[in-house]
């Protein structure tokens, strides 16, 4: 067995690609390895069969194996099971910069599969499988206009970090992922801590600049090892065809592009649609919806190019009517209804407690998540049916999406102690529903109450590019989305950016168009901000009457038991009592939660009775437990008693105890010594 290694220095970072040895007879197979990680990529892709497809079938899937970091899957069947959340946003992030590299016509079952086998906690498997997809494709044979280079850029003490750790990333102001050819950024993801837009773009240059040293090795790579390319020659058009669906399609197309409405603008271009195939009912309708596809392309965006104007009637800059309403649902904790132009999101916060966060049992380790963002894309929101069920890879997307772009703004959890569960349901969508998700979480947040230090706004913007001209649109629609160039969001405050994501489809992207997208969606953002705000601005002061309220106290590690009692027999007749939910650390910080105020208190302070040290000099309401003939004993803590003398029950003298007192009495005491053994000695004289 031949095996080829190539090594390039990256940052601080050595990394190999090694191929020839392992998973030979995929069209092409890579291991990466950076410091310890190793991911191991192949890609296959079907020499025929492409022509009886309608679309690409390009399949991307990572997967991270347990063993690769030393452990066995938990669950019943100790097994790897269904994607987690990280496996499927790497898929997604791999698949988004090498789709555009195919050439346009192929349609062969192609499929990328990126194995973590082996796992540096330190170093974040995403970098090795997106350069190792890269190199697999690259020496596949497979028409991969590539190859790709990828980079992590991190910003610390006001420099760019290139790869940093994920130690490092913890003191950093941005985690960008940036991914492109030696020309163009063809893919940007990343979430920040409010930074200005310049201090953004300057990431995704200097990301795209430190790239090409992985390029160049894998173009050597491909160069020393690469299989011969593949003959494939794009199928050619029947112009023949494309005059005739041309001219019965044409002018009807530019009529129902005049139809403001999206609903019925689908309605006449799928009459249309109909008319053209009937008349055309002897040629391939595949065919002839390809060319009424391209037809539409066509007209939208030369109509955007020449006049400046959009399919709804917009300038290029301007923003859809807003309209905001917070406090929607009643029984919420906080809740609102965000409607941009014909997107609409209603999102719900619900405030919880620590064991409502989320157990993540990563490869990389455990961890407990305390804010989750669910977003949900049902088939109604676009005026159609289909299944309802488990979130698909989109709405995962989507809702990391939103996320990121909230996660800067959130109080810390010593500030503000609560799980945070917001679900976005989407029940209109016309191009941005991702965005519209993250202003309606802001709003829901401050509307339960949630002290966010800042509201957070998204607006999506796109790109028509034909030669040197281009056009960049605020705000785009679904059809401007689908018939564009770029897909390009940003979510920030009226400070900076906290969440910036683009997808590019052509290459050519300059660094001039960039600029000029995100000074234009910063003029966007700020608008979309000001209408949230007069609605609403900041958290507000109440929180719902149906949010739990959480008391926080500290005690001593070493008074837990005491609290819990044996067998739990304490701490569970605490919450039967109060109906409060409690929670220990083993740092001894103890929450208590309730929907129910006084509830919540009463419980806290039977737990600082039970961790209370008796004082010196203090006066207790306690209650008489036993009478003896030469006093009493007193409870005056929870499972600690103490002994009033005789000679101290009154100033008067006393023959007899129960002359004054009576088992079950409760009176005040002073406490006058507590001795090496803890006795407590008390006295009712005493007191002033």
């Amino acid at each position: 067995m031949n095996s080829v290694k190539k090594e390039f220095q990256f940052g601080h970072q050595t990394v190999s690609f090694e191929t020839g040895e392992i998973a030979r007879q995929a069209d092409g197979a890579v291991l990466v390895e950076i410091d310890g990680t190793i991911v191991l990529v192949t890609a296959v892709g079907k020499r025929e069969g492409g022509e009886n497809n309608s679309f690409f079938p390009l399949t991307v899937n990572y997967q991270e194996k347990t063993y690769a970091a030393g452990k066995i899957p938990g669950g019943f069947f100790k097994r790897e099971g269904r994607p987690s959340e990280k496996e499927t946003l790497t898929s997604r992030l791999i698949d988004r910069p090498i789709r555009p590299l195919f050439p346009k016509g192929y349609k062969n079952e192609t499929q990328v599969i990126a194995t973590v086998i082996s796992l540096n906690p330190e170093v974040d498997p995403d970098i090795p499988a997106l350069l190792g997809a890269s190199a697999a494709l690259a020496i596949s044979g497979l028409p991969f206009e590539g190859p790709i280079g990828a980079a992590r850029v991190g910003y610390i003490n006001g420099e760019y970090a290139l790869n940093p750790s994920k130690n490092a990333l913890a003191e950093s102001k941005l985690d960008l992922v940036v991914a492109g050819t030696e020309d163009a950024v063809l893919m940007v993801e990343s979430e920040a801590d409010c930074l200005p837009e310049d201090i953004m773009l300057g990431a995704v240059t200097f990301g795209h600049e430190q790239m090409q040293a992985a390029i160049q090795a894998i173009n050597e790579l491909a160069e020393q090892v690469g299989k011969p390319r593949m003959e494939w020659v794009a199928p050619e058009k029947d112009q023949t065809l494309l005059e005739k669906v041309a001219d019965l399609a044409t002018a009807g197309i530019a009529d129902a592009y005049t139809i403001l409405v999206k609903l019925d603008r689908q309605v006449k271009l799928q009459e249309l649609r109909t008319s053209v195939l009937a008349q055309l009912e002897d040629e391939d309708p595949e065919e002839v919806k390809e060319i009424f596809s391209s037809l539409e392309k066509k007209h939208v965006r030369g109509l955007v190019l020449s006049t400046k104007k959009r399919i709804d009637g917009r300038d290029l800059s301007t923003v859809r009517p807003i309209h905001v309403r917070t406090g929607v649902l009643p029984r919420a904790h906080g809740s609102a209804l965000f409607t941009r132009g014909e997107t609409q999101a209603l999102v719900v916060a619900t405030l919880g407690t620590d064991r409502d966060a989320q157990m993540i049992d990563a490869v990389e380790g455990e961890y407990r998540d305390h804010f989750m963002l669910h977003y949900n894309f049902p088939p109604y929101c676009v005026g159609e049916t289909g299944f309802v069920g488990s979130p698909k890879r989109r709405e995962i997307g989507h809702g990391r999406l939103a996320k990121r772009g909230i996660q800067a703004v959130l109080p810390s959890q010593e500030d503000f102690s609560y799980v945070l569960r917001v679900v976005a349901e989407v029940t209109e969508s016309n191009g941005s529903s991702s965005m519209a998700s993250t202003c309606g979480t802001s709003l829901a947040l401050m509307d339960a109450g949630v002290p966010i230090k800042s509201p957070v706004a998204g607006i999506a913007m796109g790109l028509i590019k034909e030669g040197d001209e281009f056009a960049v649109l605020s705000d785009i629609l679904g059809d401007e989305d689908h018939l564009g160039d770029m897909d390009f969001k940003v979510s920030g405050t009226d400070s900076g950016v906290t969440a910036l994501q683009m997808d590019i489809k052509i290459q050519g992207i300059t660094h001039e168009i960039m600029s000029n997208a995100l000074e234009q969606a910063k003029a966007g953002r700020l608008h979309i901000l000001e209408k949230m705000n007069s609605d609403l601005s900041q958290a507000r002061e109440e929180m719902s009457d149906f949010a739990p309220r959480i008391l926080t106290l500290k005690i001593d590690p070493a008074k837990i038991r005491d609290v819990i009692g044996k067998g739990g027999v304490t701490i569970r007749a605490i919450t039967e009592e109060t109906g409060a939910s409690i929670d220990i650390t083993d740092e001894g910080i103890v929450k208590v939660a309730s929907v129910d105020r006084e509830a919540g208190e009463k419980a806290l302070k039977r737990i600082e009775d039970i961790t209370a040290e008796v004082e010196v000099g203090k006066i207790y309401e306690g209650k008489v437990v036993r009478l003896m003939d030469f006093g009493a004993f007193v409870s005056i803590l929870p499972g600690k008693d103490g002994l009033v003398h005789i000679s101290q029950i009154s100033e008067e003298r006393v023959e007899k105890v129960s002359d004054k007192l009576s088992e079950g009495d409760v009176v005040n005491v002073k406490v006058l010594e507590v001795d090496r053994q803890g006795r407590v000695r008390l006295s009712m004289k005493e007191i002033d």
